[in-house]
């Protein structure tokens, strides 16, 4: 007898090929989604295509993912072209890498390096999944001071080169990450969250005057002393990134009104970057980057570096700058080149960028 329509037919007694019962996702409150491991949708953009399109078109970027900023000014300034060879330092969600290699091919190779060994993984397999192969595009887990270690791999030199500075939106995005001080999670701040200590320890290690003169070195922050004293007052070590935030707001003058708040939180935000800076060593890995960049690029190669705070920004201005004066570099930007009102529209988290750029000399 045939069965009827929706009927489950077993092969044998024991049923053991019924289907696997059904797996409910997650409840939440509210009518949407507040934490980030309940945004199902936006961690499955291939199922959810039409809801993570409208979460782009309102300007927010999707849960564990990041949008490329400034791709258009980047692919003027570096002109890539088939055959060449290029280097994305910074691989991150892969989004700047992907239209190198478009662009590239037939004929070029694309390295993508990235101190993120998390992410590092997840980009690659995104690329290969668009048809990149290996002999186009290789994935090394290295930092970016190390490019020196590829370079008779990749020929010598590279036509091209491209360093996207600071965190990526998953970083920030996931609380487990202990970039983000909107959701408590450990405090920790590493970009390679199995080396060196999280900026909970680091904290413990520091001195109140030490800490206070960090705030003011990396992130010109104005109340620096008293937020160095308040997060010393604190009675239990400081371990999770809403209690580091916390003390922060302690420490700052209060006064009614929103702009207050703001102030709290911009203050907020700049002391994650200070320790930040600190416990991945960003400004000493930055400079050996910058000492490297012209050797690590062939005679006539560009490199385009986008910066986001002061601290970075500085550093690679006076290097393109001095190499400019030396002759090392032929041609570069004078000033940096700002996002279009319209990406800082679609894309808050482009507001802060600077793209600097540069052109070795052919001789």
């Amino acid at each position: 007898m045939r069965p009827y329509q929706g009927e489950l037919v077993l092969n044998g007694p024991s049923g053991s090929d019924q289907l696997p019962p059904h797996k409910r996702r997650a409840r939440y409150k509210g009518r949407n989604p507040r934490r980030f491991d309940e945004k199902y949708k936006e961690h499955d953009p291939a199922r959810y295509a039409d809801d993570v399109a409208k979460i782009i078109e309102s300007g927010k970027t999707p849960a564990g993912t990041h949008r490329p900023i400034m791709v258009r000014e980047i692919i003027d300034v570096l002109d890539p072209r088939p055959g060449q060879v290029a280097l994305d330092a910074t691989l991150g969600y892969g989004g700047h890498a992907r239209e190198l290699l478009q662009r590239i091919v037939p004929g070029g190779r694309l390295w993508g390096i990235d101190v993120d060994p998390v992410e590092n993984r997840r980009a690659e397999a995104r690329l290969r999944a668009l048809g990149f192969t290996p002999e186009v595009f290789k994935a090394r887990c290295i930092n970016f001071a190390g490019i020196p270690k590829i370079l008779d791999e990749a020929g010598g030199g590279f036509d091209l080169l491209l360093a996207d500075l600071g965190v990526s939106s998953m970083q920030l995005d996931d609380p487990a990450r202990g970039f983000t001080f909107k959701r408590e999670g450990p405090l920790d701040l590493r970009l390679n969250p199995g080396r060196g200590q999280p900026a909970s320890a680091f904290l413990q290690s520091i001195s109140e005057k030490d800490l206070a003169e960090l705030l003011r070195a990396n992130a010109d922050e104005p109340y620096a002393a008293g937020i160095a004293r308040s997060v010393f007052k604190c009675r239990k070590p400081i371990l999770t990134t809403t209690a580091l935030a916390d003390a922060v707001r302690r420490a700052l003058p209060r006064a009614a009104g929103e702009a207050d708040e703001e102030e709290r939180t911009r203050s907020v935000r700049r002391t994650f970057q200070a320790l930040r800076v600190a416990v991945n060593g960003e400004f000493i890995v930055l400079e050996q980057f910058l000492r490297n960049l012209p050797s690590c690029l062939k005679p006539g190669g560009r490199a385009a570096i986008l910066t986001f705070h002061p601290g970075e920004d500085i550093r690679v201005a006076r290097a393109f700058q001095e190499g400019l004066t030396s002759g090392v570099y032929a041609r570069g930007s004078l000033e940096p080149l700002r996002p279009s009102a319209q990406e800082q529209y679609d894309n808050s988290r482009s507001k802060s960028a600077r793209l600097h750029w540069a052109q070795r000399s052919a001789a």
